[in-house]
């Protein structure tokens, strides 16, 4: 299971996703459905079908979100955190043959769709969590262990 916490940025993100969904795409998908379903014969109907499906899809969504906004804790930035890596941290990294990534250590809703993002909960995150710049960790991974070395640490305040 992964760690109840996300960034305000984050939990921002979900309550629009849920609002736009909510407000939105579900009473313009219901009307189609309506629509779909007054012309008759509903089993060979595509419209009528496929809109019945995405309101599934949209309710299912829907119930996610609601719970999971109820579920998660927001952890916002505290200046005692400054010079280490915790969470919400942009952190930047080198392994030996100087490759570089730079990331931002997030909960595990925020990772999708985000290619510098990475969950607390993966191998990375765990491996640099109160770490500090110029400090070398060691990351297991499927292919054998990786050494990394962190070149700097922001937080947005």
């Amino acid at each position: 299971m992964s760690t109840n916490i996300i960034t305000r940025a984050g939990h921002e993100t979900l309550k629009a996703e849920l609002d736009d969904l909510w407000r939105v795409k579900r009473p313009d998908t219901t009307q189609k459905v309506q629509w779909a379903a007054s012309l008759g014969d509903r089993s060979e109907n595509a419209d009528y079908q496929y809109n019945k499906k995405l309101l599934r899809e949209i309710d299912r969504r829907v119930r996610y979100l609601r719970k999971r906004l109820e579920d998660v804790r927001v952890v916002d930035y505290a200046a005692e955190q400054e010079g280490r890596v915790y969470f919400g941290a942009w952190v930047e990294v080198q392994n030996e043959a100087g490759d570089s990534k730079r990331f931002r250590v997030v909960g595990y809703d925020e990772i999708y769709g985000r290619n510098d993002y990475i969950s607390i909960d993966s191998p990375m995150a765990r491996a640099l969590l109160k770490k500090q710049v110029g400090d070398e960790v060691t990351v297991s991974t499927p292919g054998g262990d990786a050494l990394w070395f962190i070149e700097s640490i922001a937080y947005e305040s």
